[in-house]
């Protein structure tokens, strides 16, 4: 799956419910593909990380702390993944 640079996409994104501030980068390894993980701290103090698939498929998590939103995006990153990719298998199938 293609990932895409953080450094092409705005820190904070105006049209958003809320204002995110990029706190935290980093990129974890799925069968042999790295998927970026970026996580952003709203002004609440809360945190979310985000992983973009395409600029239309993002997986969204969402934690109180930095360690909580990274804990939690880190164990169901790899579902996402599976699961995109069981949809390519049974649309090529199909």
């Amino acid at each position: 799956m293609e990932q895409f640079a953080a450094a092409s996409r705005p820190r904070a994104y105006p049209g958003d419910l809320f204002m995110e501030t990029l706190v935290h980068t980093i990129r974890c390894a799925i069968a042999e593909t790295e998927y970026e993980v970026l996580v952003f701290r709203r002004p609440d103090g809360s945190h979310v990380a985000k992983t973009f698939f395409t600029p239309s498929d993002v997986i969204i998590n969402d934690g109180l702390s930095l360690a909580e939103v990274l804990d939690k995006h880190q164990r169901l990153l790899p579902l996402a993944v599976n699961s995109r990719e069981l949809l390519r298998d049974a649309r090529r199938f199909s």
